[in-house]
């Protein structure tokens, strides 16, 4: 949508970026699939699938994202997907990053159905996040040592005990972050349509 003036209004730039977003997503897809990355591959469509989740709670829920919100999922997708193209290995904070963006997801979501029910998230959020947390792990060390055992590439990397328990950390990193923060950049979701 253009103004009278002929500028860019501000959804415009939103759906511009999340189709950007999504683009850069199909872009790691079609990568993996050049290199014969499996774990590009499935991660890039479960990714590309992730980013329209927003919509899919929007139409079921009482609740409208803003433009950010689905922005900041969409590039929590994308940074996850890129990293299995080599930045997992090769960047030392890339991990970290994913795992902080990723918590504050899992977290925001705990924290804004806690508050909605009306109780307290801070307890829920912390455990929700962690309990997801070693979840993870684990599912990440079964898909890396099943896929090891019939020699395919691994889907998920497990990296051993020490980045185990740093993504663990992480995680609990978001989890603050979601308690700091949540009440004021998650409201809108927060609040009942009747509010």
């Amino acid at each position: 949508m253009t103004s009278f003036e002929g500028r860019t209004t501000l959804p415009d730039v939103a759906e511009w970026a999340e189709n950007g977003l999504r683009t850069g997503i199909a872009a790691v897809f079609v990568e993996g699939v050049r290199r014969r990355n499996p774990g590009a591959i499935v991660n890039a469509i479960v990714a590309l699938g992730a980013t329209y989740l927003p919509a899919i709670v929007e139409r079921r829920c009482t609740v409208e994202f803003r433009s950010w919100q689905r922005i900041y999922v969409e590039t929590a997708m994308l940074t996850h997907t890129i990293g299995m193209l080599g930045p997992y290995d090769d960047v030392w904070w890339w991990d970290h990053l994913t795992h902080v963006h990723s918590a504050t997801l899992i977290g925001g979501l705990i924290h804004v159905i806690s508050r909605r029910l009306d109780v307290d998230p801070r307890p829920r959020v912390l455990v929700g996040v962690a309990t997801m947390g070693v979840l993870w792990e684990v599912v990440e060390y079964i898909a890396h040592v099943v896929s090891r055992q019939v020699n395919l590439e691994p889907v998920l990397v497990s990296y051993g005990k020490i980045d185990t328990l740093l993504d663990l950390v992480f995680n609990i990193v978001g989890a603050v972050l979601v308690l700091a923060f949540g009440d004021t950049l998650l409201g809108n979701l927060i609040r009942h349509s009747n509010e």
